[in-house]
């Protein structure tokens, strides 16, 4: 079990404060392992393992249980003397998990950490009974970082391209570099990731009747990453497959994705006009593999996924992120976090002089003094253009300089 100890050391620091640790992310992207990890950590540090509950509620054990049986099993085991350490894993499937949390945190001395695969866990439920007295964590797949970390403990690393490359088209879902799997092993156990959370947290949960629909709109959304489009051009698309389809349900289908945490919806910002657009978004994966395992491997794609990485990172750093409209054109990311800004332009190469001519100039515009970077996979650029930085994808995403 490698360490994720970025996670461990941002949960920890809560840990014995009157806060519910609340971590979020899609399916099998590490939140049970880093649970265990949390739970090494206080055994570590001298709090005895008797003090210390854990359940995991996608056990056919938890089937059908209720939010008051829950309770009542939680309490019986809850320490008469000393604080008791409650780890509830995947606890969405428990209707009324919220108030159950919130009578343990408040009946007992108690300190919990709960995880989840989809919206429900940031629903209006939550708001209601945990209003300031919780702290969440959204967990995403392996960072490049961390996946460099997983690889190296089965076999040797490729030169930092060759990974790069590797990385992108094998995504970073913890299970799938546990040993040297082959491609079609890899995405055989992202597929079957998908499935589950396709059929478990979205048609088996919102009663979706028509799968077919559904799945046609996934295949479009996967198959446009990093490429504005609308409800309405999904809807015209489909209409032209001689498959009718309105705008509403398209939109319904999209969120629906969103709150199992398979898309990331990215909106668009005015950089001159200081204000978010409420049209042609664009929509990022949760891992790049869920791409390839869906509608197959295709180098042409490689572009779109380099994007989709560093979109991703953003968000792993903490970094609200918009797509940045200019008069000349867009600027791929507008990355915020407090005080910091970035402007990041990606290209998979700068093969001539035209491509760099065109790719520079999406900075023309912007007059402010926050850092400027323009991403490429080509070895052969590096260095500074007028204050706007290049760097090699690879470089970037393990840096630690923003």
């Amino acid at each position: 079990m490698i360490l994720r100890e970025n996670y461990v050391k941002r949960i920890m620091a809560f840990t014995d404060t009157p806060f519910v640790k609340i971590l979020t992310g899609v399916r099998r992207c590490g939140k049970s392992t880093i649970l265990a990890m949390i739970k090494d950590r206080l055994i570590e540090r001298g709090i005895d393992d008797e003090s210390i509950l854990m359940y995991r509620f996608d056990s056919m054990e938890y089937e059908g249980m209720t939010a008051k049986q829950m309770y009542s099993a939680i309490k019986e085991r809850i320490a008469s003397d000393g604080r008791t350490y409650i780890f509830l894993d995947e606890v969405q499937e428990i209707r009324g998990w919220e108030k159950v949390v919130n009578s343990l945190q408040t009946d007992f001395n108690t300190d919990i950490y709960v995880t989840g695969s989809n919206s429900r866990m940031m629903s209006s439920e939550i708001e209601t009974y945990l209003t300031g007295r919780y702290v969440s964590f959204r967990i995403f797949t392996l960072s490049y970082a961390e996946y460099l970390t997983f690889k190296k403990e089965h076999s040797p690393l490729s030169d930092k391209k060759t990974e790069l490359f590797n990385y992108i088209r094998l995504g970073g879902f913890p299970a799938t570099h546990l040993r040297p799997f082959t491609d079609e092993e890899v995405y055989t156990i992202v597929r079957d990731i998908y499935n589950s959370t396709v059929f478990s947290d979205i048609v088996r949960r919102n009663q979706v009747r028509k799968i077919d629909q559904l799945e046609r709109v996934v295949k479009f959304a996967f198959d446009n990453v990093g490429k504005t489009f609308s409800a309405k051009s999904i809807s015209d698309y489909l209409k032209s497959e001689n498959r009718r389809i309105d705008n509403e349900t398209v939109y319904g289908y999209l969120e629906k994705l969103e709150k199992a945490y398979i898309l990331h919806r990215c909106s668009r910002y005015d950089i001159q006009g200081k204000e978010l657009l409420k049209t042609q978004e664009k929509f990022y994966l949760a891992d790049s593999a869920l791409k390839y395992s869906v509608l197959g491997f295709d180098p042409r794609s490689v572009a779109a996924m380099l994007e989709n990485v560093i979109y991703i990172e953003l968000l792993r750093r903490g970094y609200k992120v918009n797509i940045g409209k200019m008069p000349n054109g867009e600027v791929d990311f507008v990355a915020v976090r407090q005080n910091d800004k970035l402007y990041i332009q990606v290209t998979r190469e700068i093969s001539n002089a035209s491509t760099e001519e065109r790719e520079y100039s999406r900075f023309s515009s912007i007059h402010d003094n926050y850092p400027k970077y323009l991403l490429t996979a080509d070895d052969f650029v590096g260095g500074n253009y007028e204050g706007i930085k290049t760097m090699h994808v690879a470089d970037f995403l393990l840096s630690d300089e923003f």
